[in-house]
């Protein structure tokens, strides 16, 4: 064959030129069969790089059918509400511009490593949450506490779409003001007011108490949510609620109806708009009154806050958070990617994308808020929020400020929208994929089973979502965020580690990603450090952390009762239960001593490897040489005396 050949065929996967070139063979061959290549030099095809997809590589799970798809959805995913409201909160209140150093550490030190780990598990086996578990079967508990914590925050993270939805057609319907920005509603009362109220305007003496509330916390509290007195009085359904979040489902089903194929269409837009909508809202607070002095609040450096435990310990939780390891997202993701895909690149490029816009976001939130402030008359920490008071409360509220208020409110609450989106499109794909290969005996009979099961796992879902639609629904949100995920996101991440740097072996892993990027990964000693030691030690720290300074859950003034907080604890053990239920599970099915069953639950099994032709079979070829390599020096080690233990040549001669 010449040395250099170039037409076009059909790859099998895509049209597009192949051309063959004369080079050295790629590293995962060299380590393996150095000596059979010494003398030779081998064609190997080498790819084009094309934008789309004509056909799936693995044709039973399919694939992105783009380069971005994958890329957008990641940053989809990662970036989503808790960027807006969350982070710029957390900022301001623990010292301001101060708290970007151990925020910008925690992404250093365990974000990037956590999700280049994941993404590489995921895009390696072509598996999700369950399936992945291959690589260790004792632990696949571990993969069913990941769809059961998934689960459960899918069924609450489409409330909060559907108070998204609440707020988006209650803009488009009252042109030319807002309904929240005035106090004669038929949901308001006499305590109402249409602005920030200060502190000094509350009257309170023995015999009279005056609480007044702004209107657009009237219209959040008294409209949208028609808050009873607590968690055990529900006192009905919201029936505007139920229609949105039906809503809300219909919209999820709608774009993720054909998994990747029509979710990674949609991200090209739900993962891009938001950033349009940043943009127009910076420029425009920017100007506003008071936008300096918001600013200022946010990035005011107080570097005393650094000695405090609890400043680090929720810098990184909120990466852990936001980024997304150990929700089986990244992995069910990136396990549609083909087999070649530049991991280690978009594992790189999508952490800082997502705390460049935690840090944007900040901007355009505190500008804001500066404004109320200033309009108000109060100082910015009086109006300063998060979760869903900087949401639906403060964020609405300055919104009435500005001229053409409808106008903002529809972008606002749109980008909001898409935000949400988002994420929930990878949250549910992450249980339906889960629950497809896990039942793949059957599921795969059926063509349309993943549609199937996606629709079944919707309506049981909105089924459970219908307790927070009633008039005491927000209470039981609170309470579901506050226990749901908070310990086993952290305890699943934690036994991931465990596997790749004690079990499986983060050698054998980077060697793993090598195969497929045919390319040395840049600081191998780095990532085995931070996988072994790192990692682990700080989500140690985190969950210590998270324990020392643990409260009951509350809602403004509202105090759970002991019941509903034991509930809570419940359903957040749910996801870790089946760890150790499982490993017990596994040791009394297999055969064999106890010794046996254990060495075999901890080493990947006969089917982990690639999934697709040809990589399965160089890979298990790759393996079948390093196994007998590794034969070939332990008989030689066998074979070998040492120097102090031969026979000497003299006393050979005179037993001669």
């Amino acid at each position: 064959m010449p040395a250099s050949i170039s037409k076009e065929v059909d790859s099998g996967h895509m049209v597009r030129p192949l051309s063959y070139q004369k080079t050295s063979p790629p590293p995962y061959i060299n380590d393996v069969s150095k000596n059979k290549h010494a003398q030779n030099e081998v064609m190997y095809p080498v790819m084009k790089e094309s934008t789309f997809f004509q056909e799936d590589e693995n044709k039973e799970r399919g694939n992105w059918s783009g380069k971005l798809d994958f890329f957008l959805s990641c940053v989809g995913y990662a970036v989503g509400i808790g960027n807006v409201w969350r982070f710029p909160y957390l900022c301001y209140r623990n010292g301001g511009g101060a708290f970007l150093v151990p925020y910008l550490l925690a992404l250093l030190l365990c974000g990037v490593p956590l999700f280049f780990m994941e993404v590489a598990l995921g895009q390696f086996a072509s598996a999700g949450a369950i399936e992945i578990w291959k690589i260790a079967p004792l632990f696949k508990g571990v993969g069913y506490g990941t769809v059961v914590v998934t689960g459960v925050l899918c069924i609450y993270y489409n409330i909060i779409i559907a108070w998204v939805l609440f707020y988006f057609v209650m803009s488009l319907t009252r042109i030319p003001e807002v309904p929240w920005s005035s106090c004669g509603n038929s949901w308001n009362t006499d305590a109402c007011r249409n602005y920030t109220i200060p502190k000094s305007e509350n009257m309170t003496s023995s015999s009279l108490s005056i609480v007044y509330k702004s209107s657009t916390e009237e219209f959040w509290e008294r409209y949208i949510l028609d808050l009873s007195d607590g968690i055990s009085e529900p006192d009905g359904v919201r029936w505007q609620m139920v229609l949105a979040l039906i809503a809300a489902w219909l919209i999820v089903i709608a774009c993720v109806w054909k998994g990747v194929k029509s979710s990674g269409k949609v991200v090209y837009f739900t993962a891009t708009f938001p950033y349009l909508v940043l943009v127009i809202l910076l420029i425009r607070s920017a100007i506003l009154p008071g936008a300096g002095n918001g600013i200022y609040f946010y990035l005011r450096p107080d570097f005393k806050h650094l000695k405090n435990f609890k400043v680090w310990g929720e810098a990184f939780i909120q990466i852990f958070y936001s980024l997304g390891p150990g929700w089986g997202g990244l992995i069910t993701m990136s396990s549609y990617n083909r087999f070649k895909n530049n991991c280690f690149r978009d594992a790189m490029i999508v952490p800082l994308i997502n705390s460049g816009t935690s840090i944007f976001a900040g901007f355009v939130v505190f500008s804001i808020l500066g404004f109320m402030a200033e309009e108000a008359g109060v100082d910015v920490k009086d109006v300063a929020k998060q979760g869903p008071g900087l949401a639906f409360v403060a964020y609405p509220e300055a919104l009435t400020h500005l001229p053409f208020s409808p106008i903002w409110a529809i972008l606002f609450f749109f980008m909001l929208l898409t935000l949400g989106l988002d994420s929930q499109f990878v949250m549910l794909e992450t249980v339906v994929t889960a629950i497809w290969e896990e039942f793949s005996l059957y599921t795969k009979k059926w063509k349309h089973s993943k549609f199937g099961i996606l629709c079944i796992i919707s309506v049981v879902m909105f089924i459970l979502a219908l307790p927070m639609t009633t008039r005491g629904g927000m209470y039981v949100f609170m309470l579901l965020d506050w226990y749901a995920a908070g310990y086993s996101v952290m305890v699943i991440s934690f036994f991931e580690l465990i596997v790749v740097g004690y079990l499986y072996g983060p050698n054998r892993l980077l060697g793993d990603i090598e195969f497929m990027l045919d390319r040395r990964v840049p600081f191998k000693f780095v990532w085995m450090v931070m996988w072994i030691a790192v990692c682990p030690v700080i989500l140690i720290f985190i969950l210590v952390i998270t324990a020392l300074y643990q409260t009951d859950v509350s809602f403004g003034k509202y105090s759970y009762p002991k019941y509903s907080i034991i509930i809570g604890w419940m359903v957040g053990m749910l996801s870790i239960i089946p760890i150790p239920l499982y490993a017990i599970f596994y040791l009394l099915k297999e055969k064999g001593t106890i010794l046996e069953r254990l060495q075999k639950g901890i080493r990947p099994s006969p089917s982990w490897g690639p999934a697709v032709e040809p990589y399965a079979s160089q890979y298990r070829s790759k393996m079948r040489n390093q196994h007998d390599v590794a034969l070939v020096y332990t008989n030689q080690a066998m074979q070998y005396t040492a120097p102090c233990l031969q026979t000497p040549v003299w006393a050979e001669s005179a037993v001669d």
